[in-house]
């Protein structure tokens, strides 16, 4: 086990160093500057910008001096938020993107492992239709429609929850986001529960548990669910890492300070290194997630090993 943790860290370096790289070519051809702006600068000022940022010198030295600087964890400076650079804006908001994504996690794990197994349980009844009818909706209805919709009915009509911001920090603060940030997520654990349940429950050992007299809750819960949560291990990675940094379109949203709202605000203004910054941050949380859900598929699966 500790040679294939060794193995995957030492993959990580060429998958972060391909990310950095097409991430920083893709920044540099896009249209547009972090000082262009609708009424132009003039040229003198346009010059000194440029001098001040490097941006004048040739596109391979911009690269190699980023990727020296990145190395050591310096990210360089926000060309928009001139009182920090990039490393201070992604520790700013990186607990309250941390914070929220942990909560929406939770709810949605938890609530689509749920839903799911009692769906695959009362298979083709009508439970079983409503809570796949609910997923469908929750997968296709996107963020931004659903987030202004619980806000118009339980900040503004109910007045029972707060339309946005952080607060005091506070539970009641994170409820919306966490429901809309969740949703799509939740929708698709219920899916993937669902299918791997009703497969589980009609393997052998399955089976032949409940020939041998097993209670009904021992054969779901002990028998049939460690092997229903495969997929589901399989997804985390991905949705853990897109979660726990924070959505961009709900941080907007709900006015919350975290790294998503800092990378809409980073890709309209063309903040390169701010940009960047995020998307190593989101890089590295996918690479560690995916190793700790190989770990945890080899606990759930025996059959699995990692030499």
């Amino acid at each position: 086990m500790i040679a294939f943790i060794l193995r995957r860290l030492a993959s990580a370096v060429p998958t972060l160093f391909i990310v950095v790289t097409i991430s920083f070519f893709l920044m540099r051809f896009a249209p547009g500057g972090p000082f262009n702006l609708e009424r132009p600068l003039p040229p003198a000022t346009m010059e000194n910008l440029m001098r001040t940022y490097h941006l004048d010198q040739p596109l391979w030295r911009q690269y190699t001096t980023y990727l020296s600087n990145a190395v050591t964890g310096d990210f360089g400076p926000s060309y928009i938020y001139h009182d920090n650079n990039v490393a201070q804006l992604i520790g700013k908001g990186l607990p309250y993107s941390i914070e929220l994504g942990f909560y929406a996690l939770l709810l949605a794990m938890i609530g689509g492992v749920i839903a799911g197994t009692i769906a695959a349980l009362k298979q083709n009844s009508f439970l079983d239709f409503a809570v796949m009818s609910v997923s469908t909706i929750g997968m296709t209805v996107p963020n931004f429609v659903v987030g202004p919709v619980l806000t118009l009915i339980f900040a503004i009509m109910l007045s029972w929850l707060p339309a946005g911001g952080w607060g005091d920090g506070s539970f009641r603060f994170l409820i919306l986001p966490m429901i809309a940030l969740s949703l799509p997520q939740l929708a698709v654990f219920a899916r993937l529960t669902r299918g791997s349940m009703i497969e589980a429950l009609n393997t052998d050992h399955i089976r032949t548990a409940k020939a041998y007299g097993l209670p009904s809750r021992s054969v779901v819960i002990t028998h049939a669910m460690r092997g229903a949560l495969l997929p589901v291990v399989s997804y985390l990675a991905p949705c853990a890492a897109a979660l726990l940094t924070g959505s961009a379109v709900v941080e907007t949203i709900f006015t919350i300070p975290g790294v998503g709202r800092y990378f809409v605000l980073g890709a309209i203004n063309r903040d390169y290194t701010l940009v960047m910054g995020t998307v190593i941050l989101v890089a590295i949380f996918i690479i560690v997630f995916n190793l700790v859900v190989d770990i945890l598929y080899g606990l759930l699966d025996p059959r699995v090993r990692h030499d």
